[in-house]
């Protein structure tokens, strides 16, 4: 049977960079509070909790005082950054340079056009879109489907569209067709393709990937929107798609009558784990 990872697959840019920078100062033996978990995969945050790297969330940062603090790639809202400097924490800033331009974008919007409302496709709650919401001092629209479009957004003022930087292409197509469909007088509406194309060009990557095996292993962690986004792609394609967070979860009886195994994974999944499924299955 041949066992083929996904060289596509695993951490993104931002990913890798905030992963690199705790590795960094995790090994000058200092301590290091990251705000939130670093990334969605629970076997990373694991190896790097081993390492000395201790995740808070942001009911304790009030209470943190004098120490280290990385932010994570999916970025912080302003707030974020006055409580730091008021308890005199020292920031180690691992935002994506994807989600820090989009920030400073909606920001200049907020503040040079105050009339304008401000929307963002996104998953509410999500860190990245709390982040982009706080540019606006908690005044964007947060939209998640064209329900949520119809209910919350004035078609008879005007609108600027952003997206987080992890959403489909397609959905957002989707926003920007409804829009211009019920927006009053054209000009009033202005769109902004904000996705990360290293993010969204994985799921044609990854559908390609998925038809070209019997069965495919997906490796992501159950809280990854991204691993959730790209394992449905998987299964549209593959219906012997299964979601495993670690090699224990792998049953052998799905591959009785295979003679190839794809594994792929999200932006949040390390390609040492990949391996270790791999590994699982050879042996």
């Amino acid at each position: 049977m041949q066992v083929e990872i996904d060289d596509k697959s695993g951490f993104c840019f931002g990913v890798t960079t905030a992963i690199r920078k705790a590795e960094e100062e995790l090994a000058s033996a200092s301590p290091l509070f990251c705000l939130g978990d670093i990334v969605h995969n629970g076997r990373e945050c694991e190896r790097l909790r081993k390492l000395g790297l201790e995740t808070v969330e942001h009911a304790d940062l009030d209470h943190l005082h004098d120490a280290k603090v990385l932010l994570r790639a999916h970025g912080e809202p302003p707030q974020t950054y006055d409580v730091a400097r008021r308890n005199n924490l020292q920031v180690i800033d691992a935002t994506c340079p994807v989600v820090l331009n989009l920030q400073r974008r909606i920001k200049t919007e907020y503040t040079d056009h105050p009339d304008t409302q401000i929307v963002i496709y996104g998953k509410p709650g999500h860190a990245e879109v709390v982040g982009l919401v706080g540019q606006t001092e908690g005044h964007a629209i947060v939209i998640e489907n064209l329900d949520d479009a119809q209910r919350k957004i004035d078609f008879g003022r005007p609108v600027s569209l952003y997206s987080q930087t992890t959403k489909p292409l397609d959905g957002f197509r989707e926003i920007v067709q409804f829009i211009e469909q019920h927006i009053q007088r054209p000009d009033l509406f202005h769109y902004y393709d904000t996705i990360c194309r290293q993010v969204a060009n994985r799921i044609p990557n990854i559908r390609d990937f998925a038809r070209h095996h019997d069965v495919i292993l997906f490796v992501c962690g159950r809280k990854s929107s991204n691993g959730r986004v790209l394992y449905n792609e998987c299964l549209q394609v593959n219906p012997h798609t299964h979601l495993v967070e670690t090699p224990s979860d792998i049953d052998r009886r799905w591959f009785e009558n295979a003679q190839s195994v794809g594994i792929c994974g999200a932006t949040s999944t390390p390609k040492w784990l990949m391996e270790q499924c791999r590994e699982a299955i050879e042996v």
